[in-house]
């Protein structure tokens, strides 16, 4: 036997023996890659690197997606201005991304729906990370109660609706899908952040919702509640004709007499 046809075999017998002894987690993902090297498996892992139907954002991993785009976040020029502005929670509706604004303006410029280049490049980046997701997006736009003077045609309705719009056409010009983004909502200042201070400028903000993927029920529960459903007629059945026997044997037995 050649030496180097050993060591190939001595190589595989490792890699078995540590498959053996790795979570059921590691071995599908191994699995998956040699099935697809390419990385469109489903079975490769719940890396957001890939196609977006690695990673299925569900209520179990919610907070796994968080933690990554945190990380991902880091890398935007000029974070350190940008940190206290964006906060990420998770929700009943899904994981909750607002981008809040200063006194001087963090990602538009006051009063209006054009974007500053910060704001942009942060919404570029998270567009690219989201645009891997198979999730919908919604997204909010909320404005202080600062009110536009008298007779005013264009006030809080108006610019929270735009700049949220405006987020909207950035991310699906630099990553998310077409078909992504299901809802478009402008709240002015109905929904406050800080109520006690309805003026302050973080209730001027912009939300993107990721949301929660609608789980499908399984083929094998549905053919067991027809099943069930068979079983329970046959059960019916059966006790319909033991009545009737009853009943025959009764008349029966009045006839005799």
């Amino acid at each position: 036997m050649a030496y180097a046809d050993f060591v190939t075999a001595m190589m595989a017998l490792f890699i078995v023996l540590w498959l053996l002894n790795s979570s059921v987690k590691v071995q599908k993902a191994v699995g998956g890659y040699f099935k697809d090297p390419t990385g469109t498996s489903k079975m490769v892992g719940t890396d957001m690197q890939g196609a977006a139907e690695n990673f299925v954002v569900n209520k179990d991993n919610m907070e796994e997606l968080k933690e990554q785009l945190q990380k991902s976040i880091r890398e935007v020029p000029k974070f350190d201005k940008l940190e206290n502005h964006i906060d990420m929670t998770v929700t009943n509706e899904g994981l909750r991304i607002e981008l809040t604004e200063s006194a001087a303006g963090t990602f538009f410029d006051s009063g209006s729906a054009r974007m500053s280049g910060d704001g942009g490049d942060l919404l570029k980046m998270l567009a690219q990370e989201l645009g891997k997701l198979p999730n919908h997006l919604a997204m909010e736009g909320h404005t202080d109660s600062h009110k536009y003077r008298a007779g005013a045609v264009y006030g809080n309705w108006e610019l929270s609706a735009d700049r949220a719009n405006a987020a909207r056409r950035l991310m699906q010009l630099n990553g998310i899908r077409e078909d992504q983004v299901t809802q478009v909502r402008g709240f002015a200042d109905q929904r406050l952040r800080k109520p006690d201070a309805p003026q302050d400028p973080s209730n001027r903000r912009i939300s993107l919702i990721v949301q929660y993927l609608e789980k499908k029920p399984a083929p094998e529960a549905e053919g067991g509640e027809k099943a069930g459903g068979e079983g329970s007629g046959e059960k019916v059945g059966k006790e319909a004709g033991k009545t009737e026997g009853a009943k025959g044997a009764e008349t029966g037995e009045k006839k005799k007499e």
